[in-house]
């Protein structure tokens, strides 16, 4: 996965305003690699851009292979429906769906028969499997992220990106869950790209590379 890109982004004058310059990256298949900068240094900003998410004003993003610059709006949905998976600090679950529908989703947007088999098997791995009838407001904020790691694997992702995935956790519940991710990133041969401000989270990962004033440094 390659990203060289220029974007920018009009500012309320209506001037263009650099969120990142000039950006070099290579993943490598099955690397796990963190992003870390300040607040407002466009980590989200880059991670959205190598997700199809976001469209740079210049340069070239690959996914997976693929110029994302050259797709639409429903090739990159595709290309991201079949390739990446997401983890949010939000956690981003449906408020009116149990755990288990929550995992089943991505896979029944994808008609796949055996969804509800492939949640349940996702939800025991995590180790939910006597909350699956639960709703999110039932679950704390360490079962949700659980729930919301089980929907972003379950249709055996290539790439995984995870924005903050430990921002909103206690410190116990915060490495329980980057141990999880690392479990599930060995077992699933996952690329792992994750925005964090959590050093412990950030030293976990085999690269780091570190963003300031839109500039990308590299470890």
């Amino acid at each position: 996965m390659l990203s060289k890109q220029v974007p920018a982004l009009a500012n309320p004058s209506g001037d263009m305003l650099d969120i990142l310059t000039a950006v070099n990256l290579e993943i490598k298949p099955a690397e796990t690699i963190a992003i870390i900068g300040a607040s407002g240094s466009g980590k989200s900003t880059l991670l959205g851009l190598l997700a199809g998410l976001d469209q740079a004003s210049s340069g070239t993003v690959y996914l997976a292979g693929k110029n994302i610059n050259t797709l639409d709006e429903d090739g990159r949905a595709a290309l991201r429906g079949e390739k990446v998976g997401f983890v949010f600090q939000s956690f981003q679950l449906l408020p009116s769906l149990t755990a288990l529908e929550n995992v089943m989703l991505p896979l029944e947007l994808q008609s796949n028969k055996a969804a509800r088999t492939e949640a349940l098997n996702l939800l025991s791995r995590v180790g939910l499997s006597q909350r699956l009838e639960h709703y999110p407001k039932q679950l704390s904020g360490g079962e949700q992220q659980r729930v919301a790691i089980a929907r972003a694997f379950v249709t055996q992702p290539e790439i995984l990106f995870a924005d903050e995935p430990t921002g909103n956790l206690d410190n116990a519940t915060s490495q329980h869950i980057i141990d999880l991710l690392f479990e599930m990133n060995h077992e699933k041969n996952t690329t792992l790209v994750i925005v964090t401000h959590d050093e412990m989270l950030a030293r976990k990962c085999g690269r780091c590379v570190s963003l300031e004033n839109g500039r990308l440094h590299h470890a």
